[in-house]
């Protein structure tokens, strides 16, 4: 029977306990919850026992083999993390009122945009923001999700709208999509291509978990494209996929910015654009709601949206940063632009 820790009346746990607890929580692993946060395996073994003293509960069950969280380490494991992250609101919110533009800058952004967008990013950042110690994570949207809500990350740039409460959206501009085929393909080279081609058309798609993928399959459907025209997946990457395009292998969808990188290569694509109004995606910044530096975040977007100004898109007007609780989530119904995807990006 495990022995039930008395309570230390008057002392307080330390962030150094906490930050334990909650390494141990999300990995349920004494070493690999020490590398996460760079302790030694025995400080952290001290550290969280220290703290099942202070609160006088056991926290976690150890066996030879694993740990487990007991139900009051269960219970508590929320609130160790959400006072870690307030801590963490509150070092942002410091740091951003001495210097603006100064520090680390976490972004993540999404495969299909990172290589088309990045050297506008970074030819801002080192002209303007020379201070700023920006670190670019490239990931799929539901991993920068993710990172934005546990405070791993700062700042996303990926497709939107998101549908997320907590989540605040600056949006960057519009891009359609466009038709890239093989050299000489009947389709190709053409300006007034209506959706309803789509249909039969041997359509290659990134692999699940891209949102570029849904937003294709989204776009044939509106085309009136059955699910029994099979859409093959055959690329981790938009680089690969172009190649299998070239290859004779079928056709693909590629956002404007995308399609001199990727079709520059070589002369075997070529590529055919949409009527209006072409079906289109919408690239945004997005940050936690209310955050710490959010009036910063938005002057960045603005800066952003003037260097984005040579790029083959539309880009959008300057918003005011968002209240969550006075300006509730936007319509997307009465804010849908027309050819542009809903749903999540």
């Amino acid at each position: 029977m495990a022995v039930v820790p008395t309570p230390q009346r008057g002392k307080q746990p330390s962030l150094s306990q906490l930050r334990a607890f909650a390494a141990v929580a999300e990995h349920l692993h004494f070493r690999d919850a020490a590398a996460a946060i760079g302790m030694s395996q025995p400080a952290l073994s001290g550290a969280l026992s220290a703290l099942e003293d202070v609160l006088g509960v056991q926290l976690v069950e150890r066996t030879t083999r694993k740990v487990l969280l007991s139900p009051a380490g269960e219970r508590l494991a929320d609130r160790a993390a959400a006072v870690l992250r307030e801590v963490g609101a509150l070092l942002d919110e410091a740091e951003a009122v001495r210097a603006p533009f100064t520090g680390i800058l976490r972004l993540g952004v999404i495969p299909t945009v990172a290589p088309y967008l990045l050297p506008t990013v970074l030819r801002l950042v080192h002209g303007s923001y020379p201070e700023l110690d920006l670190q670019v994570h490239e990931e799929q949207t539901a991993s920068l999700l993710d990172g934005l809500t546990t405070g791993r990350l700062d700042l996303l740039l990926l497709a939107v709208p998101l549908g997320q409460p907590t989540v605040t959206e600056l949006p960057l501009f519009d891009e359609d999509f466009v038709l890239v085929t093989p050299d000489g393909h009947p389709l190709a080279g053409r300006h007034d291509l209506p959706r309803q081609a789509l249909r039969e058309l041997p359509l290659l798609l990134l692999d699940e978990g891209h949102c570029l993928r849904d937003q294709a399959l989204d776009i044939c459907r509106e085309a009136g494209r059955t699910d029994g025209i099979p859409a093959t997946t055959t690329a981790a990457g938009l680089s690969t996929l172009v190649q299998l395009v070239a290859g004779g292998l079928g056709v693909t969808l590629l956002p404007r910015t995308a399609v001199q990188v990727e079709t520059g290569r070589g002369g075997q694509l070529a590529t055919a654009s949409f009527e209006a109004p072409a079906p289109s995606r919408r690239i945004a910044l997005a940050m936690r709601a209310g955050a710490a530096r959010g009036e910063e975040f938005a002057a960045f977007a603005d800066a952003l949206r003037a260097a984005l100004r040579d790029l083959p898109v539309r880009v959008a007007a300057p918003r005011p940063v968002r209240d969550p609780v006075r300006d509730p989530v936007r319509d997307p119904v009465r804010d849908h632009v027309p050819g542009q995807r809903r749903g999540p990006g």
